[in-house]
C-alpha cells in the first residue's frame, strides 16, 4: 500500500475509496459510507491494512460534518459532493476507530513500526474525539447540594 501521509486520505486505498464515492450514483454514498464502517466493526480476527485505511477515511468523513469537524482537505479526498449523514454514523464511525487502533489490527501494526506512528495515532485519536466526544462534566449547582 503507498502511504505519504499520516492524513485519513494520504494513501492509496482512501484515495481509491474517495473514487468509488465519486463514481457511485448520489442516494448510494452514504451507504457506501455505513458499509465500509459496519465492514470494519463486524471483522473478526485480524483487520487487514486496507480495510482499516477505508475506514479511517470513511470516519474522517463522518467527522467532517461534526461539529468541531475539519473539512476534507487532501486532494485525494472525494471531489464529488456527499449527503449530510445520519447522526447515528457518527458512533458507527468511533467503532470502527477503534478497532483500527486495536492490537489485531495491521494498519496499526504499520504505523506503530513507523517514524509517525504516534502522529498517525493522534490524528485517529482527534477523529474519534469529534464522532463521539465526551460528555461534559456536569457542574454541582446551588441547588444540587
Amino acid at each position: 500500500m503507498g502511504t505519504w501521509g499520516i492524513g485519513p486520505f494520504e494513501n492509496d486505498m482512501a484515495a481509491d475509496f474517495a473514487d468509488a464515492l465519486d463514481e457511485a450514483a448520489e442516494d448510494e454514498r452514504e451507504a457506501l459510507v455505513r458499509t465500509t464502517l459496519i465492514r470494519t466493526v463486524q471483522t473478526q480476527g485480524y483487520l487487514e491494512s486496507p480495510e482499516g485505511a477505508e475506514a479511517v477515511a470513511a470516519a474522517a468523513l463522518v467527522a467532517a460534518q461534526c461539529p468541531g469537524g475539519e473539512p476534507i482537505s487532501s486532494s485525494y479526498g472525494p471531489d464529488e459532493a456527499l449527503p449530510i449523514f445520519a447522526s447515528d454514523l457518527q458512533q458507527l464511525a468511533a467503532e470502527a476507530l477503534d478497532r483500527v487502533v486495536a492490537e489485531a489490527s495491521e494498519l496499526a501494526d504499520l504505523w506503530d513500526e513507523a517514524f509517525g506512528g504516534p502522529k498517525w495515532r493522534q490524528t485517529i485519536s482527534r477523529l474519534r474525539s469529534v464522532v463521539a466526544p465526551e460528555p461534559e462534566p456536569q457542574e454541582d449547582s446551588l441547588f444540587d447540594l
